[in-house]
């Protein structure tokens, strides 16, 4: 019904009406403007109805999240972090340390870390009990099923460069084939055997023929320029177990989610503005 109601709306023209401003349409209430619809277009690269139907769902999901009161702090957020840094077999301050360098930004991490936890609140304001938690068994036949999330390469064949200075290696970086004097590279083979679990998962997440975040060592900043990975060596399942019933439970509050708005979609008071 939902999808044949936005497919009159975009068919009979009414959606966007020729208007450059004002409003499309009213959510309970709430607005969503021909603006807000022209930019959730071009940021997500959707067609008309995709956007609507995207704004549609972020206009319940943030109406549902004011109704019940919902916020997250400081505190809660700190926690969810150390939960994820402990997931990934590292402390806190190590994975705050990598987490840094892979967004340039740290607070647009801190931020989905924020929206993470506000959505859990959600879920347990909503479900009331009624999402099934990941047992042992569970969890067991998803690592079966899905290894190749939970594994890493045996070898990394990678360049370091090392400087004192950080504008150099930035620069060497940048322009690897021009390398400043107090620049040093190195050709370097690593064992996923040998390595840190901070640095295994810098490594992992960076792609074949491209630089790692600067990080810092001995009192000098290093880079690794990762030139081919090598084999396949799949972590043992008590590793990777609280990695594993994350992943499980995200899905299925995510699932729950998505079939809880798809039924307000069909109660919410939508309007169409001519």
């Amino acid at each position: 019904m939902y999808k044949l109601f936005l497919a009159l709306l975009v068919s009979s023209g009414i959606l966007l009406a020729d208007m450059e401003n004002g409003l499309a349409l009213t959510v309970n209430d709430e607005p969503i403007t021909i603006y807000d619809i022209n930019k959730t277009m071009v940021e997500n690269k959707l067609g008309k109805n995709e956007a609507v139907g995207l704004l549609i769902d972020k206009a319940l999901y943030e109406q549902a999240v004011r109704d019940n009161n919902i916020s997250a702090d400081i505190f809660e957020i700190n926690d969810y972090i150390e939960k994820l840094a402990n997931a990934n077999g590292m402390d806190l301050y190590s994975f705050k340390s990598v987490v840094k360098q892979k967004y340039g930004n740290y607070e647009l991490f801190e931020n989905e870390a924020k929206d993470a936890v506000i959505r859990q609140k959600l879920i347990q304001k909503i479900v009331k009990g009624q999402l099934a938690i990941a047992s042992q068994e569970d969890m067991e036949l998803y690592y079966e099923k899905n290894k190749e999330k939970y594994s890493t390469s045996k070898f990394y064949d990678v360049n370091q460069y090392t400087s004192k200075n950080k504008a150099s290696l930035m620069g060497a970086i940048n322009n690897p084939m021009v390398i400043a004097d107090d620049v040093v590279r190195t050709p370097l083979k690593l064992s996923s055997d040998s390595l840190q679990p901070q640095m295994q998962f810098m490594l992992n997440e960076t792609k074949t023929n491209s630089f790692t975040p600067i990080f810092t060592a001995n009192k000098q900043f290093i880079a690794l320029f990762i030139v081919k990975k090598e084999g396949t060596s799949t972590l043992g399942f008590e590793t990777v177990k609280a990695k594993i019933f994350n992943d499980i439970m995200s899905t299925r509050e995510k699932k729950y989610l998505k079939d809880y708005f798809e039924k307000q979609k069909l109660i919410a008071d939508i309007k169409i503005i001519k």
